[in-house]
């Protein structure tokens, strides 16, 4: 037997680790929106797609804005402790 498969058969892990489950963010959902939008600024879309294609990106953006309002609608109820919110909130401050 080689070194090479010693070394593969010690290093080889005896337990297999729990699956990583596939996750999407509303971070992402804005990415998406964002590539949308950029392509079809650009052209990447032919006339004939561009219906489907911004009704898709327009379910999208309403998702994230909805998504987005009710988690600053938690931090609001939680006192913006531990919540976690993506929109960037108004400046408040010197608006007396």
């Amino acid at each position: 037997m080689s070194k090479l498969q010693e070394n593969n058969e010690t290093t080889a892990p005896t337990e297999t680790a729990a699956p990583v489950m596939p996750s999407v963010s509303v971070n992402d959902l804005v990415n998406v929106y964002n590539i949308i939008d950029l392509a079809s600024k650009r052209g990447a879309f032919q006339a004939n797609e561009l219906a489907s294609v911004g009704a898709v990106a327009n379910k999208v953006k309403e998702f994230v804005d909805h998504v987005q309002a009710a988690q600053a609608a938690a931090a609001e109820t939680e006192g913006g402790a531990d919540a976690e919110v993506t929109a960037e909130a108004p400046d408040t401050q010197g608006a007396e």
